[in-house]
């Protein structure tokens, strides 16, 4: 099996995912994941797929990630990594769909409107 590519996104990040057969590794951006991300819910969340799938240290990850912030970021690996557990082995589908790990999460930042302060929030009106 060769590397397998796949892409997650979760607000304004972009992850590229790049899974291949391997000792666990994980790099991000060129960097350890422990490094890449500080605190230990986020690394988390980036080894969530693996925990489901209980394929722990078998697949080596290398991950291009660009927009948003941390938590956005992991959360669009973590999509893109069950995209890709999902295309190397189809049973792994039904041990990641019931966490909800394949859902595409499409809420986004609702843009300000003009005339406004911010997105809903108005000018203090004055009736006289």
């Amino acid at each position: 099996m060769s590397t397998v590519h796949k892409l997650g996104r979760r607000k304004t990040s972009v992850a590229r995912v790049y899974l291949k057969p391997g000792k666990g590794t994980i790099t991000i951006n060129g960097k350890d994941l422990k490094e890449y991300f500080g605190t230990d819910v986020l690394v988390y969340k980036v080894h969530q797929p693996f925990a489901l799938t209980e394929t722990i240290d078998q697949y080596d990850l290398t991950a291009n990630v660009f927009g948003g912030g941390t938590t956005g970021q992991a959360e669009a690996i973590r999509l893109a990594v069950s995209r890709a557990l999902c295309e190397i082995n189809e049973e792994n589908r039904a041990a990641l769909k019931p966490a909800g790990l394949l859902t595409r999460d499409a809420r986004m930042v609702e843009r300000k409107k003009p005339g406004q302060k911010k997105a809903r929030k108005r000018f203090q009106f004055s009736k006289r």
